[in-house]
């Protein structure tokens, strides 16, 4: 046997490198091709229907999590008894499901864990790790074209951690600014604004087949892992061209109005709470004018300082709370964010069912999944995890109890709300199934 090491001596592909053609410049994914060497080596009645009623769903992260002692109700099935924090949700006790012993399989590395939240990727924090498709972006691709945004991916204190990824395994940087996207859900553009940009979707050709024959000869010298990698990529790049061009028949098309005036962005990370009651008002907008009928809400409880809420005495930035070292004084504080959590999920769901859509409310027609990376910040554990989920036309008002040490797979959760969207999945991500004693109404 040889004792030395295998050498690779393929030069590496630059980062920089762009395929182009006819004026277009079109970036690579990242390939392992770009890495060292020496890395390498080392390294009907369908929801779909014409004239259906919409179904939505809405996922939620704070990643930073809930306290389980004051989360996690008593006993199990319709008969629970609330936990303090369930208490400040018993008026909609019969509109929501709560889950305890559940969590995403190999989805672990503390922190970085909130970026699979809506893809269960296995080992985030892991140096080779890529993410895959979001739920809300699985849900986007398949019935984004139904309304004028296929999706809304935003976030609270981050413009940069996102819930919302590409099949590309690429994310979608969230919108942190609730007047902005107000504005692009609402406020119709000039005339000549509105033709500029249909002139921008209708460029003629594929950019693909504008670099085509480049395209080829880089895929030619490429190892297999690689070329997998391209046409993924350009997989993507086709769908979002597709998409972009669908929405062509949006632009002329006049948007909602709305009685309401342009939201007020709190100006400080620390107006924390206000900025995701603002953000919440938004989302009830959005779906009440069938703008769209999927978001996400990155709450980055992790890059909030001193939360300042009106009544309330806090001493600690969000981050430090969570790691509380079981300090009363922490304890206590971390409390009191927890509970308005809790007010103001409650506060969205009230709103949501005040909306009436025929028979139904907007919250019969949506999916609100509320839940943490963490089950536990203070010992970023990745199991167990606080998990909510109201509305959407399921039979709700239960404990779903799974076994707390060996936890039931919480992308089953997933598989029911693509299909109560009218998509025939029967898996996503790592899941065994639908979410066992969750019906539909």
């Amino acid at each position: 046997m040889n004792p030395s090491p295998f050498i690779a001596t393929r030069r590496a592909i630059s980062r920089r490198r762009f395929l182009q053609g006819t004026g277009i410049l079109l970036s690579l994914p990242f390939l392992e091709s770009m890495l060292p060497a020496f890395a390498r080596a080392a390294d009907s009645s369908s929801p779909l229907a014409p004239n259906a009623k919409p179904r939505r769903m809405f996922g939620i992260c704070n990643n930073l999590g809930l306290l389980g002692d004051h989360f996690f109700p008593t006993g199990t099935g319709r008969d629970y008894i609330a936990s303090p924090y369930l208490q400040l949700l018993a008026e909609h006790r019969n509109d929501f499901t709560v889950f305890s012993g559940v969590s995403h399989p190999n989805v672990d590395g503390g922190h970085p864990s909130d970026i699979a939240f809506l893809t269960a990727a296995p080992h985030p924090a892991s140096s080779s790790f890529r993410n895959t498709i979001s739920l809300d972006q699985h849900v986007a691709e398949r019935i984004g074209i139904m309304t004028r945004f296929p999706s809304l991916t935003l976030a609270v204190n981050t413009s940069t951690r996102s819930l919302s990824w590409t099949g590309a395994g690429v994310a979608i940087p969230p919108e942190e600014r609730a007047a902005d996207v107000f504005k692009q859900l609402f406020l119709q553009g000039t005339p000549a604004e509105i033709e500029a940009q249909i002139g921008e979707l209708d460029t003629g050709r594929s950019i693909l087949d504008a670099v085509a024959d480049q395209a080829k000869a880089l895929q030619r010298n490429l190892g297999p892992r690689d070329r997998d990698r391209l046409e993924q990529y350009f997989t993507s790049v086709r769908d979002l061209e597709h998409r972009l061009q669908t929405s062509k028949g949006w632009e002329r098309k006049p948007k909602p109005v709305v009685m309401v005036p342009p939201p007020v962005d709190p100006t400080s990370n620390a107006q924390y709470m206000a900025k995701v009651k603002v953000m919440y008002d938004l989302v009830r907008l959005a779906f009440e004018t069938d703008s769209t009928r999927s978001i996400t809400l990155m709450l980055n409880s992790v890059g909030t300082p001193v939360p300042e809420i009106a009544g309330e005495r806090l001493t600690d930035d969000y981050h430090n709370l969570s790691h509380h070292g079981k300090a009363q004084d922490k304890l206590t504080q971390l409390q009191v964010l927890d509970a308005w959590h809790m007010k103001l999920l409650a506060g969205l769901m009230h709103d949501l069912k005040a909306v009436r859509e025929g028979e139904d409310t907007l919250l019969d027609r949506t999916m609100v999944l509320y839940g943490s990376n963490f089950g536990d910040a203070n010992a970023h554990s990745t199991t167990n995890l606080p998990t909510i989920f109201a509305g959407g036309g399921f039979r709700h008002g239960q404990h779903l109890a799974f076994n707390r040490e060996q936890n039931y797979p919480l992308p089953n959760l997933f598989v029911s709300m693509l299909q109560r969207l009218g998509l025939e999945e029967g898996s996503f991500a790592s899941s065994t199934g639908r979410m066992a004693g969750l019906e539909m109404t």
